[in-house]
């Protein structure tokens, strides 16, 4: 944070600012202005907290950080699992009981490839989000974010998985 000029400072900065001169073809800065509130009566203006935004699904995305830690393996991705070939039904099943085993071990982060379909229009692609925000994995899904290029792009999410409760 920066602090109010000094009465003295302000004096030595007036004559440093006034032997400097524009280059040709260059505006003239604009004078600065003088700083009459002292530190305690100057307002910070608040920053809004980044929260991450809520998919359609009712999920929230990954905090734009950690998955940025993620995608360049700062934050390792405890497991993976790859849905194609899999129907619905055996897609649904396979991916709760493998995010049950991924939280029991502790992992906080996995990837779920589903692939991109196609022609880019997936069922399981389409499906995999909703399934994740559904009540019954609340307790274990902290957020979702489409995977960066070299994980499978589009055609792959990273799940953020939360803490395991302590005993």
């Amino acid at each position: 944070m920066k602090r109010p000029l000094k009465p003295d400072e302000q004096k030595i900065w007036a004559m440093v600012a006034a032997t400097v001169h524009p280059l040709t073809g260059r505006n003239a800065p604009k004078p600065a202005r003088p700083q009459t509130l002292d530190a305690a009566a100057r307002v910070e203006p608040k920053r809004p907290e980044a929260k991450p935004k809520t998919l359609r699904y009712g999920v929230d995305g990954i905090e734009p950080r950690r998955r940025h830690r993620i995608a360049k393996a700062r934050e390792e991705i405890g497991a993976r699992i790859d849905l194609h070939g899999m129907t619905q039904d055996q897609a649904r099943a396979a991916l709760i009981a493998f995010l049950a085993r991924a939280f029991d071990d502790g992992w906080r982060a996995v990837l779920v490839i589903t692939g991109k379909g196609v022609q880019g229009d997936g069922v399981l692609r389409k499906s995999v989000p909703g399934w994740l925000g559904a009540p019954a994995l609340s307790h274990m899904v902290a957020g979702i974010s489409e995977a960066a290029r070299h994980h499978g792009g589009e055609g792959a999410l990273y799940v953020a998985l939360k803490r395991k409760p302590k005993p």
